[in-house]
């Protein structure tokens, strides 16, 4: 398992990842070329991947991703140490938290 901040990065065996991936949406890349994992609401900054790959979105109000780097990757952001990921799939949730009647994701 990786984490950094906000967004817990959890590798998927290569027979666990499900079987609706083929028709399910992509998240495009953003103005820099990176696939963003996660945006700062209030700082602008992102947790994103540069390199190879893929982000699949799973249905669902807060996601999970799955991300699939064929060639493995690294995992950027302006205020963390990077993280190198070996190649793989792996399932990308982001921190929650409770407010009274409701969940929502963490702000950064």
């Amino acid at each position: 398992m990786y984490r950094q901040g906000d967004v817990l990065i959890v590798p998927v065996a290569d027979g666990a990842v499900p079987s609706h991936v083929p028709d399910a949406p992509r998240e495009p890349r953003d103005g820099r070329g990176r696939l963003v994992l996660a945006l700062g609401e209030v700082t602008g900054h992102a947790h994103a991947v540069v390199g190879r790959g893929e982000l699949v979105r799973e249905p669902g109000p807060y996601g999970p991703f799955l991300l699939h780097l064929p060639d493995g990757g690294r995992v950027v952001h302006e205020e963390h140490a990077a993280i190198n990921l070996p190649q793989g799939w792996f399932r990308v949730i982001r921190q929650r938290e409770y407010v009274p009647g409701s969940v929502r994701l963490v702000a950064d």
